[in-house]
Order: C-alpha cells, then structure tokens, then sequence
C-alpha cells in the first residue's frame, strides 16, 4: 500500500472536515466533534502549518494528522510543546498503518522545526508503541481529570522533558 504523506493545502480543508468527521463517528470515546476542534485549531496563532498533514492514498486524502502548539506551565516557567489532536484515518483504511506513518512522519518534522515533545489524551495500547509514555512519569498533567494511563508524552530529543513539569495549557479554541 503505497501512502503519500505531505503538507495539508487550503484545498484539502473540506476533504479534511469530512474525512475527521466520518473517522470518528463510531469512536466510543469522542464526542464526535473533532473535526469542529481541527477547524478552530486552523484559524488559531497555535496552528503551524508544517504540521497538518494528509495522507492519500490512489489520489484520495484517507488520513490527517496535526499538531499545535501547547504551553507546559508551573508556578516559575511556561515551557513550549506540541499537542496531537487528532490522527484521524477513514474506517475503510484503518489498521492499515497509515496512522502510524502520519504519527512518524509528524514526529520527524516536528524535530525538524526544533519543536522537542509532544503531549496527547489518547489510546494507551496505541501510542506508546510510537515511544509514547505516560505523562505524569514526566511530572507533566493535564488541565482536568483524566485517567493517566490515557495521557501521554514523548521526547522529541534524548531527555528533553527532563527539567521540564507542569500543567498543560491549552489555547481557548480546544474548549469553545
């Protein structure tokens, strides 16, 4: 199965809504909005371009990845950080990999930009096979209750959250 994974465009944006939309739609746990959250991300100052990405597949867009940028605060020092919110991939091409490549390939330009971790809610049999682990183990936490084996962070670079704890913030538009 060959993949492309490259830049989402302008273009891509109502391919992009509908494909977030329909990946989710059967999801236990989600409350079926990611692609409103995707939309606002987009028009927010924590977008970054380089780091919404599609994946397609025989000319046709089956996967989204994107990461923005989050704050890690304590009561002396906000540190900068990525949050991936969400990897979406169309149900007829999911468990095909193609997640794990947008994951990968994410993960790479984000150390490319100088960008050193990431942190996410998500699936914890899922992401810590791409070197995910728990967050708390890194002090780090996010701003409500969650369980912790669902919160997550990895190092972009060797020992980078190794000074680094505190709470997550979020700007606005993931709550509006």
């Amino acid at each position: 199965m060959e993949i492309i994974i490259r830049q989402e465009i302008k273009e891509d944006y109502p391919f992009v809504f509908n494909l977030i939309k329909e990946a989710f739609e059967s999801e236990e746990f989600s409350d079926k909005k990611e692609h409103f959250l995707v939309k606002r991300l987009k028009s927010s100052t924590a977008f970054i371009p380089e780091l919404s990405l599609v994946a397609i597949f025989e000319e046709k867009i089956v996967g989204h990845i994107i990461l923005t940028k989050i704050q890690v605060q304590n009561s002396k020092n906000s540190f900068e950080s990525l949050a991936l919110a969400p990897v979406s991939v169309l149900p007829k091409y999911q468990n095909k990999g193609i997640g794990g490549k947008l994951i990968k390939k994410a993960h790479e330009i984000a150390k490319n930009l100088n960008f050193s971790s990431i942190i996410l809610l998500g699936h914890e049999k899922y992401y810590p096979k791409f070197g995910y682990k728990q967050a708390h183990t890194f002090e780090i936490f996010l701003p409500f209750e969650v369980p912790k084996e669902n919160c997550m962070a990895i190092e972009l670079f060797e020992n980078s959250l190794e000074k680094i704890h505190g709470t997550v913030v979020y700007p606005n538009v993931f709550f509006e």
